[in-house]
């Protein structure tokens, strides 16, 4: 895959001449806590909406944070601070991006002012796409600039629902990122690993699934590692298989059965502790011989780096870590001490905002996440495929 191959025929902010005046909806990708953590997925989009203002286009501001599905979306004012901060002017504020208010603040706005609207999770037909959520979104504004990587493979309301009823480009830190990841995508025959863990079905459903037909070694962990011992027959006790368990471990036991390219690592040891409903340990942890079964009411925290797997690393030419491979933020770390001092000799990317923000990493990274991966695996995602195919619709 070339560098240019998953934005060809994709229509760029960066290309289009921007007239004062103009109502503009960036659709960024913040998904950040009040903590900031990190701050990479909102400082990414900085450049853009100083552009939009500077030029005198009044911007109204889409992102998101956590779920409606599990109760943690939660409102923006603190983004709003930071983008205020960060650039230096006003940045206003409206707790909502769906309601009957929302259209009359973003029809006040003068030129080169910036909104950020609320909560795009605060509807439940967000992450459904859901079309009557979009056309409420599509009242902020008459353009739609898309950046937020790290939701470029969801169709969700705010960014390909948008594209279906305006005029849509991809953002500067959109482009960026997805011409950053190019090294990493492709099929030249260097020697590449892959280290998956976390805790979202992607890293099966696209990370196991897609690199492990290109890539030579994978290193599973986390959701990765459960899923495929669960695939093997082995008891996981209460160790987290994820949002979509059946189709995660299905889809891992087709990557077992092959073909494929890449040697799995299964380790011989595993660290089992007594654990919560979401696999996070609650206890001493202790090694567990495989193959053997998690004991009741525990979970795998951590592993043991096998030593045909440790010598795999050394020979790397590029590598991947998506996802802590195991429980680093309980102190369990056993797993990433192996791996990251090894992969920092050689080409090595962490992907996605709550890895790079718990991992003691100083190289490359990309707040990607599962958008990274999809786009590693399968060359594509949907925002991409949207804005290409709004494109053609137009020549």
């Amino acid at each position: 895959m070339g560098s240019d191959a998953p934005l060809a025929g994709v229509a760029r902010l960066a290309d289009h001449p921007v007239v004062p005046g103009e109502r503009w909806i960036l659709s960024a990708g913040f998904n950040t806590g009040v903590k900031f953590a990190d701050t990479g997925r909102v400082d990414c989009e900085l450049a853009d909406i100083a552009a939009l203002a500077d030029a005198g286009a009044r911007v109204a501001v889409l992102s998101h944070q956590g779920s409606h599905r599990d109760g943690s979306a939660g409102g923006l004012s603190h983004v709003a601070a930071y983008l205020a901060r960060e650039l230096g002017r006003v940045v206003g504020y409206h707790p909502h991006s769906a309601d009957d208010l929302a259209p009359e603040v973003a029809a006040a706005m003068t030129p080169g002012q910036i909104v950020l609207f609320g909560n795009t999770r605060e509807y439940a037909g967000e992450e459904r796409g859901d079309s009557a959520l979009a056309r409420s979104f599509a009242r902020l504004g008459d353009r739609v600039a898309v950046g937020g990587f790290s939701k470029a493979h969801r169709a969700h309301a705010s960014n390909t629902g948008l594209l279906e009823l305006m005029p849509g480009f991809a953002a500067r830190s959109l482009v960026r990122d997805v011409e950053a990841l190019a090294p990493w995508a492709e099929r030249d025959g260097r020697r590449s690993v892959a280290v998956l863990g976390g805790r979202k079905p992607e890293k099966v459903l696209a990370g196991l699934a897609g690199l492990a037909d290109y890539y030579d070694v994978v290193v599973p962990g986390g959701v990765v590692l459960n899923t495929l011992l669960a695939a093997l027959g082995h008891g996981v006790g209460a160790s987290w298989l994820g949002t979509d368990p059946q189709r995660c471990v299905r889809v891992a036991g087709e990557v077992l059965a092959g073909p494929r390219k890449a040697l799995i690592h299964i380790p011989a040891t595993v660290y089992v502790a007594p654990a919560d409903a979401l696999g996070n340990p609650t206890g001493p942890a202790r090694p567990l011989a495989l193959p053997g079964d998690v004991p009741e009411g525990h979970a795998i925290v951590d592993f043991d780096l096998q030593p045909w797997a440790a010598a795999e690393l050394t020979y790397a030419e590029r590598a991947v870590v998506a996802g802590t491979p195991c429980q680093y933020a309980y102190g369990h770390t056993r797993a990433a001490d192996a791996v990251l001092p090894v992969l920092a000799g050689t080409d090595t990317l962490l992907l996605g905002g709550d890895t790079v923000a718990e991992l003691p990493w100083r190289g490359r990274t990309s707040t990607g996440g599962g958008s990274a991966l999809t786009l590693l695996a399968s060359g594509d995602c949907a925002v991409l495929r949207a804005l290409r195919t709004q494109t053609a619709s137009l020549l």
